[in-house]
């Protein structure tokens, strides 16, 4: 096979990696939606995010207990000497008191302080589930590039090895007509050159491939041993970029967790409010007392419920500026939803442009390969007859890799922008992808934490 078939062999194979196909790859491959699968199972930054969600859960069992009572035990015990001197006489006694007493508080209104920092509470668990459904299309996104930066890097490689195979056949000829004084010491030198710099290619191009590859166990969470091809999400995304802006701005995570963040910032602006109104509740007590000497044993008992109001009339005007605080910091969080809204539809449109400008690079790198295969071709033949230099058959076969490597970046680019479109519209998750992995269930904990009340251990029995 000649040095201009084994090229466009390995080009077809580079290319094949790439193409997104419905057909099943090997048994023994690595598809794409198991390698996103691996990651959102057992990625550390998909597991702190639900961590924290999980401590955020905790909030609303400790605004809930504002509604119960406190109950608090007491105990005293020691010991009290009493010497009395009068003239003619001496008295010591020696007491040893104690006492064991409960005491329960209950609240009864508290300016609906306990209530507003309920709903704070919840409206913060809502947001942190958004929170956590976009890091989990960002881990998604992130995972696909991997999977695709190293389908991509690996047919680089393959293409600039058999280039310097093409050199190498190329400089022997180059050598061979130049010993019979078909052409000049030029022209050795000038494939000499071209060799060299085409191992230096494959230098960049391998170290390229070994970064991927540690990109990829990073985020996948294991080293890629044979990938099969990568397949887009052009099938989930809307019709038009009107229709993926109406869905992103009504769906994104990140819009969402920021409603409900001003849910948030509203109920703080009552529980602030909430100091400056009257509280009421009740105390109730019961104690006993233990007064025991040698020659005597006291009991007293004693029980007490008492109704306190508490009205405030001047706090020195610190709630005041809580409250004034607390309403800047709602206005504040409203702008935030606008400023996030605005991200969002950007994101959108460069997304939907990008994976537009994709489509079109792939169908001019694929018109350019052509016609530099061609061109290569008919230089060849040229050279042959002397009509055409040594350097112009080096350029035109430098021109022919350098558009299929725009290829296949092309068609990487293609699949990679599909995924940032469904990020970007806010549905990139592993229920749409129908990823066949265990979905984490965000309000299992919550439910399970909500009502406790009583114990230490953690659902998990930590």
């Amino acid at each position: 096979m000649n040095s201009n078939g084994r090229t466009t062999r390995a080009a077809v194979i580079g290319f094949a990696l790439l193409v997104s196909t419905a057909l099943s790859a090997p048994a023994a491959a690595e598809t794409m939606t198991g390698a996103l699968a691996k990651a959102y199972a057992s990625s550390p930054t998909l597991n702190v995010q639900r961590a924290a969600l999980r401590v955020t859960d905790e909030n609303v069992p400790q605004a809930l207990s504002g509604y119960r009572p406190t109950l608090n035990a007491t105990g005293s015990t020691g010991i009290a000497r009493t010497d009395t001197r009068i003239p003619g006489n001496r008295n010591t006694e020696t007491l040893y008191p104690s006492s064991l007493g409960i005491q329960l508080d209950q609240s009864i209104f508290n300016g609906n302080r306990t209530r507003n920092s309920v709903r704070a509470a919840e409206s913060q668990v809502l947001s942190g589930r958004e929170q956590l459904r976009n890091t989990e299309q960002v881990l998604l996104l992130d995972s696909a590039s991997a999977y695709m930066n190293v389908l991509r890097d690996t047919a680089v490689l393959n293409l600039q090895r058999n280039n310097v195979e093409v050199l190498e056949e190329q400089l022997r000829q180059t050598e061979d007509r130049f010993s019979v004084g078909e052409v000049t010491r030029t022209d050795v030198a000038q494939s000499e050159a071209q060799l060299a710099s085409s191992h230096a290619q494959e230098s960049v191009a391998e170290a390229n491939l070994r970064t991927s590859i540690a990109t990829y166990r990073q985020i996948i969470g294991e080293t890629p041993r044979k990938l099969g091809p990568g397949v887009a999400a052009e099938r989930y995304l809307p019709k038009t970029l009107e229709q993926g802006i109406r869905i992103g701005l009504a769906e994104h995570p990140a819009i969402i967790a920021a409603l409900h963040g001003v849910d948030v910032a509203e109920f703080q602006v009552k529980v602030a409010e909430s100091a400056l109104y009257p509280q009421l509740g009740v105390s109730a007590s019961l104690t006993r007392n233990f007064d025991a000497s040698s020659t005597r044993h006291s009991v007293i008992t004693s029980g007490t419920i008492v109704g306190q109001l508490r009205i405030p009339i001047y706090e020195g005007g610190l709630v005041y500026s809580q409250t004034r605080q607390a309403k800047e910091s709602a206005g504040q969080q409203r702008l935030q939803v606008d400023v996030v809204r605005d991200q969002v539809q950007q994101a959108i449109v460069a997304a939907w442009a990008n994976l537009e400008a994709s489509k079109q690079r792939i169908t001019a790198a694929q018109s350019a390969v052509a016609a530099n295969e061609i061109a290569l071709s008919g230089t060849r033949e040229e050279a042959k007859v002397g009509q055409r230099t040594t350097l112009d058959v080096l350029n035109a076969q430098q021109t022919l890799l350098s558009s299929r490597v725009l290829l296949v970046t092309a068609q990487r680019d293609r699949i990679v922008a599909s995924y940032e479109v469904l990020h970007a519209i806010g549905r990139l998750s592993a229920e749409t992808l129908g990823l066949k992995v265990a979905r984490y269930d965000s309000s299992q904990h919550f439910h399970q934490v909500k009502g406790k009340w009583i114990g230490t251990s953690t659902p998990d029995g930590r």
